[in-house]
């Protein structure tokens, strides 16, 4: 996926429910190691992590078990550690943003929906049966609430199919990349648990029953740290590129987002203003209304049913 998949997004309301592209996201997310095009930066940052990994030449043991090997090897394992527990810290943002656009459409559509059951009590107020003019400016009320509620579950609708699903598919990635993780860190212990015997045995007399386990811990190692490399490896090539492509990812569906609350907010604008102009009085400007309800709000405070003891 990339950025440019946001050019074919629609422009008004009606065509992003009804012209949305089904594969705009595709159904089932690859595994999570390798979803994605890598980042030149952040593979620069991971092959600098790597390089204590290289095997230096010399000795027999130095090729296998170099001092300067064991202690970078040591420092980078750490520096890799710190960086593979990054996944957690994006997984809990993506959750959020999940969790806070989900009480942000709930809201919008409560908002919507108390509006409309606002002009619908009105409607039944007897008031409405008394005062034509009064049931006219009710019903203007209540269509225009009605129009709002209907193009806020648009909205909401769109939010939900290009931002909230996404969002929910993207973190669907994270229990395999966590388990990819784990399984490094479990390498790692058995690879440390390994090499410590074989180095406890280095550092004995070299007799015969000693030269002898020490070969044979030497031979257990070696698939141990042939294992670990490449899981190591696998994360250190393939966590940037997952890194590095959250904008491609995303960006379609905040672009989305965006367009989706514009064309919303430019029908309320449309719809609030076709209302303001059914129930304006021609000629009162904003200070004459005020005076008018200041006092008709004075003869109500002058009635002796409501006035102060």
């Amino acid at each position: 996926m990339t950025g440019k998949l946001a050019e074919k997004l629609p422009v008004t309301m009606s065509s992003l429910l009804n012209q949305l592209p089904d594969n705009l996201y595709p159904e089932e997310i690859p595994s999570a190691l390798n979803l994605f095009s890598g980042s030149s930066d952040s593979v620069a940052h991971y092959n600098q992590m790597a390089t204590g990994f290289r095997l230096r030449s010399g000795s027999p043991r130095n090729r296998l078990f170099p001092k300067l090997w064991r202690e970078t090897l040591r420092g980078s394992m750490e520096s890799c550690s710190s960086e593979c527990q990054t996944p957690e810290g994006l997984e809990e943002q993506t959750k959020r943003l999940q969790k806070d656009m989900k009480k942000s459409t709930d809201a919008d559509l409560a908002m919507s929906k108390s509006a409309v059951k606002i002009s619908l009590d009105l409607l039944s107020n007897p008031l409405c049966e008394q005062d034509q003019d009064f049931l006219n400016m009710v019903t203007a009320l209540d269509t225009a609430m009605k129009r709002m509620d209907a193009f806020n579950q648009e909205k909401v609708n769109q939010i939900q199919k290009t931002v909230i699903e996404p969002l929910k598919k993207f973190g669907s990635v994270f229990p395999s990349l966590n388990m990819a993780v784990k399984r490094r860190e479990q390498a790692l212990q058995d690879y440390r648990r390994l090499q410590a015997k074989v180095e406890k045995y280095e550092e004995k007399e070299k007799t015969g029953p000693v030269l002898a386990k020490l070969h044979q811990a030497r031979e257990e190692l070696r698939p141990v740290r042939e294992d670990f490399e490449a899981k190591n490896k696998q994360l250190l090539d393939e966590m940037p590129r997952f890194y590095g492509s959250r904008l491609d990812y995303f960006q379609p569906s905040f672009e989305s987002l965006i367009r989706a609350q514009v064309v919303y907010f430019s029908e309320m604008h449309k719809i609030f203003g076709d209302l303001t102009q059914q129930l304006d009085q021609p000629g009162h400007s904003d200070e004459q209304r005020e005076r008018e309800n200041e006092a008709k709000l004075s003869e109500l405070r002058a009635l002796s049913i409501v006035a102060d003891d």
